[in-house]
Parts: structure tokens; sequence; C-alpha cells
């Protein structure tokens, strides 16, 4: 007689034996019992109704157990069930063929469509982390949770997911505000030119960005002049515009007349330039280097020479940064924020978003140009740079004056 509160089941049970142990075994025999796959099915049917959490938990993630009962467990009321069974039944969704496979499909849709409604976030974030790649998951489910109110459940699908149609992602594009989601389809692969002119239309920062480093999204030439001329001031732009494969000539020489120093020799070294074109760049680095020599003789003087011209401003910093005019953008934001060299390069070398922010505003300069200060010359990433705030800069006049007090300070510690 099979004891029913045995601690190991043997290797093989009969289905009496089986049917028994489902009725009657204890807590940890039914959870061993669940976790077989060389029962009957309806054993594992009749254990997906099973008092204890831990034996739905083991009947959710055993592939062996029949789709009505993962029907049965899509709702069950333990959260540790249904995650359990959306990690598994993403992996039963490639057709096995036809006629008596046919009512178990189905049987897997009504399934997910029934995960894809989840309460949970985290069910349905693991049903689309599963399906995100799936090219056989019903297309109805992957919309719905394409179009989920958490970022976690629609960014996978909306990045990854082959089932998403143009139509789908253009819809998603013009109704949706939020700025991850846009990032999301910018990164999917081979996107097409309708798609990428979609998301640059919406004039979201961050999704551009996102999109001009995908390497394999199509963007027209005529878009992408519009996105080289924008990163004038949007200088997180200008690295993965440089990066980006096949650039037409047109495209390389704007930017060589504009982008910083280090950038410019990416474009140099760029190994698909025409002759013409490499010539083309290298003429801009030799008059950057002439230029440079020019101004490194004194550039406290030529700063001063334009103050008496009444030409030193905030236009002639933006330029000198983007010039990679590094000494002289030094002695004119000290001379127009009537500090010295030196409190400019303790705030430079401080890498403080906000520090180099308060030091612009002091000068005079634009919210433009104290982002490009941020990136070009104070070493702040990108994505932790300082962005105006409705046109205008992002702190307070109080902040800003604290950040200048705060590196004045500094520079009294060190004398």
């Amino acid at each position: 007689m099979l004891g029913l509160g045995r601690k190991k089941l043997p290797d093989s049970l009969s289905y009496e034996e089986s049917r028994e142990l489902a009725q009657n075994g204890s807590d940890k025999t039914r959870a061993d019992l669940a976790a077989r796959i060389d029962l009957r099915p309806e054993v594992l049917y009749f254990l997906a109704e099973d008092p204890s959490s831990e034996v739905r938990r083991r009947i959710a993630a055993n592939a062996k157990a029949p789709r009505q009962a993962d029907l049965i467990l899509a709702r069950d009321a333990d959260e540790a069930v249904r995650a359990e069974l959306a990690s598994k039944v993403a992996k039963l969704t490639a057709p096995e063929g036809r006629d008596a496979q046919e009512k178990a499909q189905r049987f897997v849709e009504q399934t997910l469509e029934v995960l894809a409604r989840d309460q949970a976030t985290r069910v349905r974030q693991i049903l689309a982390e599963a399906l995100k790649s799936v090219a056989h998951a019903p297309p109805q489910v992957i919309r719905r949770l394409a179009h989920d109110a958490e970022d976690v459940v629609a960014c996978p699908i909306l990045e990854f997911s082959p089932l998403l149609s143009d139509e789908d992602l253009l819809e998603i594009i013009a109704s949706s505000g939020v700025s991850s989601r846009l990032c999301a389809i910018s990164r999917r692969a081979n996107l097409g030119e309708a798609i990428s002119d979609a998301i640059v239309q919406r004039n979201d920062r961050n999704a551009v960005t996102e999109l001009l480093a995908n390497g394999s999204a199509q963007i027209r030439e005529e878009t992408l002049d519009s996105l080289i001329d924008a990163s004038m001031t949007e200088t997180a732009w200008q690295p993965p515009l440089v990066a980006r494969p096949a650039l037409p000539a047109g495209a390389v020489k704007k930017l060589a007349g504009f982008v910083a120093d280090s950038l410019l020799k990416k474009l140099q070294s760029r190994s698909d330039l025409d002759r013409r074109t490499a010539e083309a760049v290298a003429e801009v680095v030799r008059q950057r280097i002439e230029e440079g020599a020019a101004g490194a003789a004194d550039p406290a003087a030529e700063v001063a020479k334009l103050k008496k011209a009444g030409k030193l401003n905030s236009e002639t910093v933006g330029d000198a940064v983007l010039a990679g005019k590094r000494d002289f953008v030094r002695h004119a934001l000290a001379l127009m924020a009537g500090v010295d060299v030196d409190f400019v390069d303790r705030v430079l070398q401080g890498h403080s978003a906000k520090g180099i922010t308060a030091l612009a505003w002091k000068a005079g300069c634009s919210m433009r140009v104290a982002m490009q200060l941020q990136t070009n010359m104070g070493g702040v990433p990108p994505a932790k740079a300082l962005h105006a705030r409705n046109g205008d800069f992002p702190l307070s006049v109080e902040e800003m004056e604290w950040q200048l007090d705060f590196f004045a300070s500094l520079g009294q510690e060190s004398a």
C-alpha cells in the first residue's frame, strides 16, 4: 500500500495511485505530484484546483499540464500562481499542428488574453517579457500589452514584438505622450522612414536621441538634415549623428562645421568617406588647428577686444564652445561673469550640471549655451545634463546664487 504522506514519490505511479495521492496525499506529496510530467492529464487538471497555492503554482509551471488547467489557473487568486503561468504559457504559442491541437491552441489564446488583463502589473510584465519576441503570439494580446498603462509592460512589446505593424506603431506614436514608449519604439530594429518621421515630429528629445543611435533605423535625408541643424543646440544628438552608418556627404560636411574637436576626429576617421568629403573634413580640421594656435597666443586679449567692440555675448560663447575653443570660452565666461578664470575652471572641472548652469546664467548666456557648456566643456553626460524649462533656466535665482557661492567657497578653502 502506497503511503499517502511519504517523503519521496516512486519513479513510477499507476493512474490509480496518482489519483489517490492527488486526493488524499499531504501538501508536500501533492506538490511533488504536481511537478511530475508523467501523470495523466486528468490528474494534473484535478490538481489545478488544489487548496494549496504551492500545488497550483507547480501545475502552472508544469509544461504537461492540460491547457484547460492553464485557463483555470489564469484566474487563480494567488499572484505567484498567475506569474508562474505567464512565464510558461508564452512558450506554448507556436503552432503544433491542426485538428486535435487546434482546441488546445484556443485554450492557450484564451489563457493569454486573461493574463494580459491581469490586475497585477507583475503578471502582465512577465507575460510581456515572455511574448516580446514571439512571432506566433495572438496579435490581439500583443496589441493589448502594447497599450498597457504600465511602461514595464508596454515597452518590451513596443521595442521587440514583430507582430506590431507600422499602422499599430504610428497610432501609438500619435497618441502617446510618454517619452519612454517613444524611446522603446525608436530602438526597434529596421524602423522604416515613416516611423522615424513620426518620432521626430513628436519633438521628444530622448526619443530622437535613441532613434539617431539606432543604426538600423531608416531616416530620410531631409529629416536627417533638420536634425543636424537642431543638433547645434541639442548637443546630445551630435555623438549619435557622427556615428550613424552611411552618412550622406552633405551631412558629414555640415557636422564638421560645428561639432566638438573630439567628434570631428571621429568624423575624420570614418572609413566610408569619399575622397572629396574626406578632404573637406581635413580642411576643417586644419582650420581649427590654425584658429586654435592663433587664439592660444592670448585668448584674454581676444576676449577683451570683443568686449570693447560690444561683440562679446552669449552667441559668441556658444559658437566658441562648438568650435572647441576652450581657452577662449574660459576667459569669455570669466570676463562676462565678473570672476577670475580660476573660478571658471573650478566650476567646469567640478562636472556639476547645476554649477555650470549657474555660471552661464551669471555670464549672461542663454540656457542653450548652458547646455552646450555642460556636455562639451564640463564633462556632464547628456543624460544628466540640465535642460531648459519652458525655454528658461530650470533653477531659481536663489539656487544659482547658492551654486556660485559654493564654488567661491571652494576657492577660499584651497587658498
